[in-house]
């Protein structure tokens, strides 16, 4: 059963095709573990990709996965990557804007940064999104080696916005 009903979701992660129910297990598992045995985990109506909402601190959580796989890389077998996700909104260039708007904050003025977009089920133009992003950031752009990255997450009707550095993401083939 495919959800994407609500939008309360602060995790991202995803997994290969057809191993959706098997990564949501996992993913419980691991949140459970870690201390958060309420968590919200679900398949998405798109292949690879489930969406979670925990109480937990999503990047805490990133550092704490990267800690079991190096430790017990058995324990994660089913995720292949973990994105925190700050906040949720609909996905229209308004409403983009509006909800990065109070993190634009977390980049340093000395920081540079990079707008990164990932689009699933959207006709939404990325162009459209970085050009009205970049207009609200006056900081210095850096595509190669970025301070800070401007994620754009968008799941259809919904989209997950976070300011990251590069390596609060869970990669398990960078590991």
């Amino acid at each position: 059963m495919f959800l994407l009903f609500y939008m309360k979701f602060n995790i991202i992660a995803t997994t290969d095709r057809g191993l959706e129910i098997q990564a949501c297990n996992e993913l419980k598992s691991l949140l459970k573990d870690l201390g958060d045995s309420n968590a919200i985990v679900n398949t998405t109506n798109i292949l690879g990709l489930i969406i979670a909402e925990t109480s937990l601190d999503p990047f805490k959580i990133i550092e704490d996965l990267k800690k079991i796989y190096i430790e017990n890389p058995d324990k994660i077998f089913y995720l292949k990557r973990v994105i925190p996700i700050q906040v949720v909104t609909e996905t229209n260039i308004e409403k983009i804007l509006e909800a990065t708007l109070p993190l634009i904050n977390s980049i340093k003025e000395n920081e540079t940064f990079r707008i990164t977009i990932e689009k699933r089920r959207t006709n939404i133009s990325s162009m459209d999104i970085i050009k009205a992003i970049a207009n609200l950031v006056n900081r210095k752009v850096d595509l190669e080696k970025p301070d800070k990255i401007i994620l754009i997450e968008i799941i259809g009707k919904y989209t997950g916005i976070s300011i990251i550095k590069s390596d609060q993401i869970f990669n398990i083939h960078k590991l």
